[in-house]
């Protein structure tokens, strides 16, 4: 009977380590690991920020959905791409929700020490829009005491936010509100409607916007210095951001980047190697 017990101890002392040494396998399996094992990804998209990704007869199109066809073709697995409210993409992307996000976010110091940013995909600079003719805004410094709008949570709301108090410390006055909406299309609505007198985006959104409708918009000025839009990873995924990285650049060089921007900007905008991200980056 001891003989018996001593060999179930045994056999069961084996089972647990081999259950262990599998989860510590499955564990340190990295996400661009899963993603070729399972041959399936998911991203995070916000679908309200044309024309870097829109919905369209009810598809995700845009900018930045074309570059994403071109990183999965090249991965060759099924893509499922999920439209969220952008308040919930940067959280869903460190809770694990999906694998990493393919939509516009401004690479900025706050962020960089949180997320692995791709090379960038766009320009991202924040500028400042008007009603055209609106002579009450001819400078930025005009924003001083004006009602303002922005997207909530946005890098545009701390640009925004920062800008005020640089202003403030200027002795020219804050702003008269800072109006904050769901979405991007929100605000470029409140502006035409009158319930702003600004709204606070970036260039290239702006750029199209007054293209399509010129005799509605006309742009002032920036509020930021130059910046970038990139995608992000988990911190802890930086193979997958290096990959991403690497297919970003590729189309960058054989000019396909160039012409994905002529398609939907109308211009085009450099794509850095290197001198996109903040000190302390990771």
């Amino acid at each position: 009977m001891s003989t018996i017990i001593e060999n179930i101890r045994k056999y069961g002392l084996l089972v647990v380590t081999i259950l262990a040494a599998t989860a510590v396998a499955a564990s340190a399996e990295s996400t661009l690991e899963k993603i070729k094992q399972t041959g399936q990804v998911t991203v995070g998209t916000e679908a309200a920020f044309p024309p870097f990704e829109f919905v369209e007869d009810g598809k995700i199109v845009g900018y930045g959905k074309d570059i994403l066809d071109v990183v999965i073709a090249d991965l060759d697995v099924e893509l499922n791409q999920l439209d969220l409210p952008w308040q919930g993409i940067l959280p869903g992307v460190l809770a694990g929700k999906f694998d990493f996000v393919a939509t516009s976010v401004t690479i900025n110091p706050e962020r960089a020490k949180q997320y692995a940013f791709t090379v960038p995909i766009a320009e991202g600079t924040t500028w400042i829009m008007k009603r055209k003719g609106d002579t009450s805004v001819m400078s930025v410094e005009d924003m001083a005491g004006k009602v303002v709008g922005t997207q909530l949570a946005s890098g545009n709301e701390t640009a925004s936010r920062a800008f005020e108090e640089d202003m403030i410390e200027k002795g020219l006055g804050g702003y008269g509100e800072l109006k904050l909406f769901t979405s991007y299309p929100e605000v470029t609505l409140a502006l035409a409607n009158g319930t702003l007198d600004v709204a606070v985006q970036n260039l290239p959104n702006l750029a199209v916007i007054i293209k399509n409708q010129p005799d509605m918009f006309e742009l002032v000025g920036p509020i930021t210095d130059k910046s970038y839009f990139g995608w992000v990873t988990r911190p802890e995924d930086t193979d997958l951001r290096d990959y991403l990285s690497e297919q970003i650049l590729k189309m960058r060089d054989s000019g396909e980047i160039e012409e994905l921007q002529d398609k939907w900007f109308g211009f085009q905008m450099e794509i850095p190697s290197e001198g996109y991200l903040p000190e302390g980056a990771l």
